[in-house]
Protein backbone atom coordinates (compact mmCIF):
# COMPACT_ATOMS: atom_id res chain seq x y z
CA UNK A 1 0.00 0.00 0.00
CA UNK A 2 2.89 2.33 0.90
CA UNK A 3 4.24 1.97 -2.79
CA UNK A 4 0.90 2.70 -4.12
CA UNK A 5 0.59 5.50 -2.17
CA UNK A 6 4.04 7.25 -3.28
CA UNK A 7 3.06 5.76 -6.84
CA UNK A 8 0.01 7.67 -6.62
CA UNK A 9 1.08 10.72 -5.17
CA UNK A 10 3.60 10.41 -8.09
CA UNK A 11 0.80 10.06 -10.10
CA UNK A 12 -1.20 13.36 -9.61
CA UNK A 13 1.86 15.34 -9.05
CA UNK A 14 3.57 14.98 -11.91
CA UNK A 15 2.18 17.72 -13.80
CA UNK A 16 4.61 20.15 -10.74
CA UNK A 17 7.46 19.75 -12.97
CA UNK A 18 8.75 23.01 -14.58
CA UNK A 19 5.98 24.87 -17.38
CA UNK A 20 7.60 22.49 -20.36
CA UNK A 21 7.71 23.62 -23.83
CA UNK A 22 3.95 23.01 -24.74
CA UNK A 23 2.67 25.28 -22.28
CA UNK A 24 5.09 28.17 -23.20
CA UNK A 25 2.95 29.09 -26.46
CA UNK A 26 0.59 30.66 -24.27
CA UNK A 27 2.78 33.32 -22.26
CA UNK A 28 0.12 34.39 -20.08
CA UNK A 29 -0.80 30.85 -18.86
CA UNK A 30 2.78 29.29 -18.10
CA UNK A 31 3.06 32.61 -15.47
CA UNK A 32 -0.28 31.74 -13.91
CA UNK A 33 1.18 28.12 -13.21
CA UNK A 34 4.56 28.87 -12.40
CA UNK A 35 3.28 31.09 -9.73
CA UNK A 36 3.94 29.37 -6.24
CA UNK A 37 2.01 27.73 -3.84
CA UNK A 38 2.05 25.65 -0.77
CA UNK A 39 -0.53 23.28 -0.36
CA UNK A 40 -1.38 20.46 1.70
CA UNK A 41 -3.57 17.96 1.88
CA UNK A 42 -4.95 14.84 1.84
CA UNK A 43 -5.18 12.44 -1.11
CA UNK A 44 -6.43 9.00 -1.83
CA UNK A 45 -6.16 7.09 -5.13
CA UNK A 46 -7.13 4.04 -6.51
CA UNK A 47 -6.69 1.22 -9.50
CA UNK A 48 -8.18 -0.89 -10.26
CA UNK A 49 -8.15 -3.10 -7.23
CA UNK A 50 -5.00 -0.97 -5.67
CA UNK A 51 -5.61 1.64 -3.15
CA UNK A 52 -4.05 3.96 -0.80
CA UNK A 53 -4.68 7.32 0.98
CA UNK A 54 -2.20 9.55 3.03
CA UNK A 55 -1.21 13.20 3.60
CA UNK A 56 0.52 15.33 1.73
CA UNK A 57 2.45 18.87 1.86
CA UNK A 58 3.30 20.45 -1.67
CA UNK A 59 5.27 23.52 -2.21
CA UNK A 60 5.47 24.33 -5.86
CA UNK A 61 8.37 27.48 -6.91
CA UNK A 62 7.65 27.23 -10.41
CA UNK A 63 10.31 25.27 -12.17
CA UNK A 64 10.83 23.13 -8.97
CA UNK A 65 8.84 21.44 -6.46
CA UNK A 66 9.05 19.14 -3.17
CA UNK A 67 6.39 16.87 -2.23
CA UNK A 68 5.90 15.13 1.14
CA UNK A 69 3.67 12.17 1.53
CA UNK A 70 2.81 11.31 4.98
CA UNK A 71 0.74 8.77 7.04
CA UNK A 72 -2.30 10.00 9.12
CA UNK A 73 -0.20 9.97 12.33
CA UNK A 74 2.57 12.41 10.50
CA UNK A 75 5.22 9.33 9.70
CA UNK A 76 6.78 10.75 6.26
CA UNK A 77 6.57 7.82 4.19
CA UNK A 78 8.54 9.52 1.25
CA UNK A 79 10.05 12.77 0.02
CA UNK A 80 9.25 13.44 -4.18
CA UNK A 81 10.98 16.45 -5.94
CA UNK A 82 11.64 17.25 -9.33
CA UNK A 83 12.97 19.81 -11.41
CA UNK A 84 14.16 20.42 -15.14
CA UNK A 85 17.02 18.11 -14.29
CA UNK A 86 14.39 15.46 -12.95
CA UNK A 87 12.33 13.70 -10.36
CA UNK A 88 13.12 11.86 -7.59
CA UNK A 89 11.71 9.65 -4.97
CA UNK A 90 13.06 9.44 -1.69
CA UNK A 91 12.05 6.78 1.37
CA UNK A 92 13.38 7.17 4.91
CA UNK A 93 15.03 4.26 5.26
CA UNK A 94 17.05 6.19 2.03
CA UNK A 95 16.61 4.24 -0.98
CA UNK A 96 15.43 6.59 -3.88
CA UNK A 97 13.84 5.98 -7.47
CA UNK A 98 15.23 8.37 -9.91
CA UNK A 99 13.64 9.51 -13.50
CA UNK A 100 14.11 12.20 -16.19
CA UNK A 101 10.48 13.55 -15.20
CA UNK A 102 7.64 12.98 -13.23
CA UNK A 103 6.05 11.18 -15.84
CA UNK A 104 8.87 8.45 -15.87
CA UNK A 105 8.83 8.33 -12.10
CA UNK A 106 5.35 7.47 -11.82
CA UNK A 107 6.14 4.54 -14.68
CA UNK A 108 9.08 3.24 -12.94
CA UNK A 109 6.75 3.22 -9.50
CA UNK A 110 3.41 2.02 -10.69
CA UNK A 111 4.94 0.09 -13.77
CA UNK A 112 2.19 2.17 -15.72
CA UNK A 113 2.85 5.14 -17.66
CA UNK A 114 -0.23 8.01 -16.63
CA UNK A 115 -0.76 10.95 -19.06
CA UNK A 116 -0.56 12.93 -15.95
CA UNK A 117 1.06 17.04 -17.05
CA UNK A 118 -1.79 19.57 -16.09
CA UNK A 119 -2.12 18.92 -12.42
CA UNK A 120 -0.48 22.23 -11.44
CA UNK A 121 -3.35 23.94 -13.72
CA UNK A 122 -6.19 21.66 -12.85
CA UNK A 123 -5.48 22.02 -8.75
CA UNK A 124 -6.24 26.22 -10.06
CA UNK A 125 -9.35 25.00 -11.93
CA UNK A 126 -7.64 25.75 -15.15
CA UNK A 127 -7.36 23.38 -18.50
CA UNK A 128 -3.37 22.76 -19.35
CA UNK A 129 -2.69 24.88 -22.10
CA UNK A 130 -1.73 23.17 -25.66
CA UNK A 131 -3.92 20.15 -24.73
CA UNK A 132 -8.03 20.05 -25.95
CA UNK A 133 -10.32 20.87 -23.35
CA UNK A 134 -13.78 21.40 -22.26
CA UNK A 135 -15.11 22.92 -18.96
CA UNK A 136 -18.50 23.13 -17.32
CA UNK A 137 -18.84 25.76 -14.52
CA UNK A 138 -21.44 26.05 -11.96
CA UNK A 139 -24.01 28.92 -11.65
CA UNK A 140 -21.25 31.38 -9.45
CA UNK A 141 -19.09 30.58 -12.92
CA UNK A 142 -16.97 28.22 -11.12
CA UNK A 143 -14.97 25.16 -12.89
CA UNK A 144 -17.16 22.35 -12.30
CA UNK A 145 -16.10 19.75 -14.64
CA UNK A 146 -13.29 19.38 -16.46
CA UNK A 147 -12.48 17.28 -19.27
CA UNK A 148 -8.61 16.62 -20.59
CA UNK A 149 -6.33 13.97 -21.85
CA UNK A 150 -8.26 11.49 -20.66
CA UNK A 151 -9.01 12.71 -16.89
CA UNK A 152 -12.23 14.53 -15.71
CA UNK A 153 -11.70 16.60 -13.01
CA UNK A 154 -15.00 17.35 -11.12
CA UNK A 155 -14.27 20.01 -8.50
CA UNK A 156 -16.27 20.49 -4.77
CA UNK A 157 -16.33 24.04 -3.33
CA UNK A 158 -16.87 24.84 0.62
CA UNK A 159 -19.57 27.02 0.05
CA UNK A 160 -21.22 29.26 -2.71
CA UNK A 161 -19.07 32.26 -1.81
CA UNK A 162 -15.49 30.19 -1.75
CA UNK A 163 -13.16 30.95 -5.11
CA UNK A 164 -11.20 28.20 -4.85
CA UNK A 165 -11.93 24.55 -5.07
CA UNK A 166 -11.54 22.70 -1.97
CA UNK A 167 -11.95 19.01 -2.79
CA UNK A 168 -11.20 17.51 -6.72
CA UNK A 169 -12.24 13.89 -7.37
CA UNK A 170 -10.30 12.83 -10.70
CA UNK A 171 -11.20 9.55 -12.68
CA UNK A 172 -8.85 7.99 -15.86
CA UNK A 173 -10.60 5.29 -17.70
CA UNK A 174 -8.07 3.01 -19.16
CA UNK A 175 -7.54 -0.78 -18.45
CA UNK A 176 -7.61 -0.21 -14.68
CA UNK A 177 -9.70 2.64 -14.21
CA UNK A 178 -7.41 5.57 -11.75
CA UNK A 179 -9.64 7.81 -9.35
CA UNK A 180 -7.99 10.66 -7.18
CA UNK A 181 -9.57 12.61 -4.95
CA UNK A 182 -7.75 15.54 -3.23
CA UNK A 183 -8.51 17.12 -0.32
CA UNK A 184 -7.15 20.88 -0.05
CA UNK A 185 -6.55 21.78 3.63
CA UNK A 186 -4.56 24.60 3.33
CA UNK A 187 -3.56 26.53 0.37
CA UNK A 188 -1.12 29.59 0.39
Amino acid sequence: MRRFAVAALALLLGACAAVGPREAANPAAGSVLAAPFDIDGRLSARRGSEGGAAGFSWVHRGASDEIDLVTPLGQTLARLTGDAAGARAQWPDGRTVEARDFDALTERILGVGVPVQGLVAWLRGLARPGSPASVERDAQGRPSLLRQDGWEIAYRYADSAAARANALDLRYADAEATSVRILIDRWQ
